[in-house]
């Protein structure tokens, strides 16, 4: 039976309001969720009927609707509750949005956007299991966006977080520890939680674009050597690349963006024809790491006779482990890469 057929289903009269399993796939939410709420904070439907099935009222389901809404923005589930009821009794506003074959007399409201609340970096564990450990607050509302599978807040918060923090930030102190959360989660319950890492990579990879797309345009144009970004032959991890290509378009160097696992002589044959300034090498494995490579790369000059030159290589990513050698530079993270390539361009 369809979402549709169940919604008409579950009403019964315009006034009877929606059952809890249907609140909670309009939620994204499981019914097990919306119960524990209801047991621990009080946030149930005001009318039970006798015999029958919980029914939500309009009024409880905009109070489960804010619960949601302050929870996808790191407020911790005791404190939204809370804030929920309050709003609840004042009678705050709230826009309608009319959902298709939505049970009638029930009114499911539109997420307001709002950014998240600063606060101090913390230790904490999502409700949905996910291992966080010592992380800015806004983490944990990411994460409880993406276990719901809530594609709407996975990129408020990340838009957000961007806005608030800047974007190396936003990279390193929310999306990354999020990131790493739901990836040692895919890894510890087997087939579990893939649908929630690549929803989540498609939107942080949506948010860098974006920031690129934003900046580009408005570098230099004094036909400077780009920074050549590459993932290694077989590396198909391309999102701190991404982070890096958003965060040298912000600052007005050009970069060119070969992407995951590029062949050694599609990476050469690149190398050759622009005469990067600096080539960055990704390698998120140590499968993948190619010393030979690399120090390839850094050995060869290019330019015309009399003035030729090298580039500066970095080897980035936990692939190459502690492999280094002449002319190879190690960056420990994005604002380490971003510094050693600024450096250089000035």
């Amino acid at each position: 039976m369809g979402l549709s057929a169940r919604a008409d289903a579950d009403t019964e009269g315009p006034d009877a309001g929606v059952t809890t399993g249907f609140l909670a796939r309009k939620l994204g939410v499981s019914p097990t969720t919306l119960r524990s709420w209801d047991r621990r904070y009080g946030l149930g439907p005001a009318v039970r009927p006798d015999g029958r099935h919980r029914r939500w009222s309009p009024e409880d389901v905009a109070m489960v609707q804010e619960m949601c809404r302050l929870t996808a923005v790191g407020l911790p589930p005791a404190e939204a509750a809370r804030a929920a009821k309050e709003t609840a009794r004042d009678g705050g506003p709230g826009s309608a949005l009319a959902v298709a074959r939505q049970p009638a007399g029930v009114r499911f409201p539109e997420r307001s956007s709002a950014a998240p609340p600063e606060k101090e970096l913390k230790a904490s564990r999502s409700p949905s299991g996910l291992p966080l450990g010592d992380v800015r607050q806004e983490c944990r509302g990411l994460a409880r966006a993406a276990v719901r599978l809530d594609a709407s807040a996975i990129q408020e918060q990340l838009t957000s977080a961007v806005r608030v923090h800047g974007l190396i930030k936003a990279w390193e102190e929310v999306m990354v520890p999020t990131l790493r959360a739901v990836g040692r989660k895919w890894e510890s319950s087997g087939d579990r939680y893939v649908e929630v890492e690549h929803l989540l990579s498609w939107h942080v990879s949506a948010t860098l674009r974006h920031v690129y797309v934003s900046a580009a345009g408005h570098g230099r144009d004094d036909g400077a050597s780009p920074v050549l970004l590459a993932c290694l032959p077989g590396e198909p991890h391309t999102l701190p690349l991404e982070a890096l290509n958003a965060a040298l378009a912000e600052h007005g160097i050009p970069v060119l963006m070969l992407g995951g696992a590029v062949p050694p002589e599609a990476l050469m044959t690149a190398f050759h024809r622009v005469g990067p300034s600096a080539v960055v090498l990704w390698s998120q494995s140590s499968d993948t790491a190619n010393l030979p490579l690399a120090r390839h790369i850094a050995a060869t000059r290019w330019g015309v006779r009399g003035a030729r030159t090298q580039s500066q290589v970095l080897l980035s990513g936990p692939g190459w482990g502690r492999q280094s050698g002449p002319g190879l530079l190690r960056p420990r993270h994005l604002a380490d890469a971003l510094r050693l390539i600024a450096a250089r361009e000035n």
